[in-house]
C-alpha cells in the first residue's frame, strides 16, 4: 500500500486544496500518470500518481484544502490482476450485505408517519445540508425527503435542488402566490414575472479556488500600492513591417507564430536596464534592487489568470522570448507549470490588446511595483509633417506604485519603449 500525499509546490506553500479527483477508487493507475488536480496560491497544476496500482481509497474530497505532507489518498501496488483479485475479496463478505437488507424493513413503518412533517429527517437521512439548500428550500417550499442528494454520502446539493425544480416545474412558481396574503403583499407581484414556471430565479456558486486568491492578490495590491497609469502611444509601423517579412520564416522554422509581444518585451528590458527602480520592489522602508529581469507575462485562462515568468529575459533574442511565451502559455493553459516558473518576477505585461481592447489600467503584480499594458495595434490616420499618413498605432498603459516611482520617472521609461518600437533596428532572424 502506497499513501498519496499533498506535494508541497514550493518553498512557501504550506497548503494546498484538492480541487479535483482524475481516478475513482478501485480505477486503475498507472505511475506517473495524473492522479489529481491541486491548486495553490501560486499556481494550478496536476498531480502524478506516485505508483502504478489501484487506487484503493481517497481520503480527501474534492474542494477541501488540507497542509503539505497530509494523506489524501492510499493506492494498492501490482498489476490489474492484483488489483482484480482485491476487489472482489472486499465485496466477497456477503454476510453484511444481507444484514442491511433485513434493517430496512423495520424502517419503512416510521417512515410514512415523521416523512411529510418533519425536513430533518432526510437531511439526516442524506448528509448535512448547507445553509444555501436550507435557504433555496425555504423560498419555494420544498420537501427535502423527494430529493434525491448526489454529493458525498448522498448529500443534498444545490444542483440537486434546481434539478428537482425543474422536473416539478409549477412547484416554484407556486411558492410566490402563497406569501402574498402575508402582511407584505408588495414583495409577491414583482418576484412572480422574473422566473418562468419550473426556472430558479436566481442562481449561486462558489468561487472557485484560483479565483479566490486572484481576488484576493487584487485586493491586496491595491491596498499596498498607491495605483497610478500613464498612457503613451506608439508607433508600431516598424515593427508590423519586420513582424509581416519574418512571420512566414518564423513559423516554417520554429512551429509558432510571431507576434507583437516579443518586440515589447524587448522593448521594455531596454527600459528596465536604463532605469532599474521600475524592475526592483519595495520591503517596508527598503528598495531591492533586482539584478536580474524576470518579466511575466499574464495568460488568461478559462477560469481565470495566471502570470508565468520568463526568467532573464534581458538575455533572449525576440525569436527566443517569442519561444518563452509560447512555451509558458501553453502549460500554463495545460495545467503544466510548475511553482518556480510563477514566482520571481520584477515586472509584469498584461497583452489585453488581443481581446481587442485599446486602453487598459491593470493592476500591479505584487511585490512588482509597476506592469505595462498592452492595447491593440490599429492602423490608424496620423498626422506627420503636416500630412495624413497611415500607421500602426498601439496604446502602451503603465501602471506603477506612487510610493516608488514618481510620473515623470515612469514617463521617462515609457519614452524609452516608444523610443525603442518606433525605431526597431534590430534583426528577428
Amino acid at each position: 500500500m502506497t499513501d498519496v500525499v499533498m506535494p508541497q509546490m514550493g518553498e512557501s506553500i504550506v497548503e494546498g486544496t484538492l480541487t479535483k479527483w482524475l481516478k475513482k477508487p478501485g480505477e486503475h493507475i498507472e505511475r506517473d500518470e495524473p492522479l489529481f488536480e491541486i491548486s495553490t496560491d501560486k499556481v494550478d497544476t496536476e498531480i502524478p500518481s506516485p505508483a502504478a496500482g489501484t487506487l484503493a481509497e481517497v481520503l480527501v474530497e474534492e474542494g477541501k484544502t488540507v497542509g503539505i505532507h497530509t494523506v489524501v489518498a492510499r493506492i494498492n501496488e501490482g498489476d490489474g490482476a492484483g488489483a482484480q483479485s482485491q476487489a472482489p475479496a472486499k465485496p466477497a463478505e456477503p454476510k453484511p450485505e444481507p444484514q442491511p437488507e433485513v434493517a430496512r424493513p423495520p424502517a419503512p413503518p416510521p417512515a410514512p408517519a415523521p416523512a411529510p412533517p418533519q425536513v430533518a429527517e432526510p437531511a439526516e437521512a442524506s448528509g448535512p445540508l448547507s445553509p444555501l439548500v436550507r435557504k433555496m428550500a425555504r423560498e419555494h417550499n420544498l420537501d427535502l425527503s423527494r430529493i434525491r442528494g448526489t454529493g458525498a454520502g448522498g448529500r443534498i446539493t444545490k444542483q440537486d435542488v434546481e434539478a428537482y425544480m425543474a422536473q416539478q416545474g409549477a412547484a416554484p412558481a407556486a411558492a410566490p402566490p402563497a406569501p402574498a396574503p402575508a402582511p407584505a403583499p408588495s414583495t409577491p407581484p414583482p418576484m412572480a414575472p422574473l422566473a418562468p414556471a419550473g426556472q430558479a430565479r436566481s442562481r449561486v456558486e462558489s468561487l472557485s479556488t484560483m479565483r479566490m486568491k486572484i481576488a484576493e492578490h487584487m485586493v491586496m495590491s491595491k491596498r499596498t500600492s498607491p495605483h497610478v497609469t500613464t498612457v503613451h502611444r506608439v508607433d508600431m509601423t516598424r515593427v508590423a513591417r519586420m513582424r509581416e517579412q519574418q512571420k512566414a520564416t518564423v513559423q516554417a522554422n520554429y512551429g509558432f507564430s510571431l507576434t507583437y509581444l516579443p518586440f515589447i518585451t524587448r522593448a521594455c528590458v531596454a527600459g528596465l536596464r536604463e532605469y532599474p527602480l521600475l524592475n526592483a520592489s519595495l520591503d517596508g522602508s527598503n528598495i531591492i534592487y533586482h539584478n536580474e529581469v524576470n518579466i511575466g507575462i499574464a495568460v488568461a485562462l478559462e477560469n481565470g489568470l495566471i502570470v508565468p515568468v520568463i526568467r532573464n529575459a534581458d538575455e533572449r533574442t525576440v525569436i527566443g522570448l517569442q519561444r518563452a511565451i509560447v512555451d509558458l502559455a501553453g502549460r500554463a493553459r495545460s495545467r503544466q507549470l510548475k511553482p518556480d516558473e510563477v514566482t520571481g518576477g520584477t515586472f509584469s505585461i498584461t497583452n489585453f490588446g488581443s481581446f481587442g481592447s485599446m486602453i487598459g489600467t491593470p493592476i500591479i503584480n505584487q511585490p512588482q511595483v509597476a506592469i505595462l499594458g498592452v492595447g491593440t495595434v490599429d492602423k490608424t490616420p496620423v498626422v506627420i509633417d503636416d500630412a495624413i499618413a497611415i500607421r500602426s498605432i498601439c496604446h502602451l498603459s503603465l501602471s506603477f506604485d506612487h510610493r516608488l516611482v514618481d510620473g515623470a520617472l515612469a514617463d521617462q521609461f515609457m519614452s524609452k519603449v516608444k523610443q525603442v518600437l518606433e525605431g526597431w533596428s534590430e534583426e528577428v532572424l
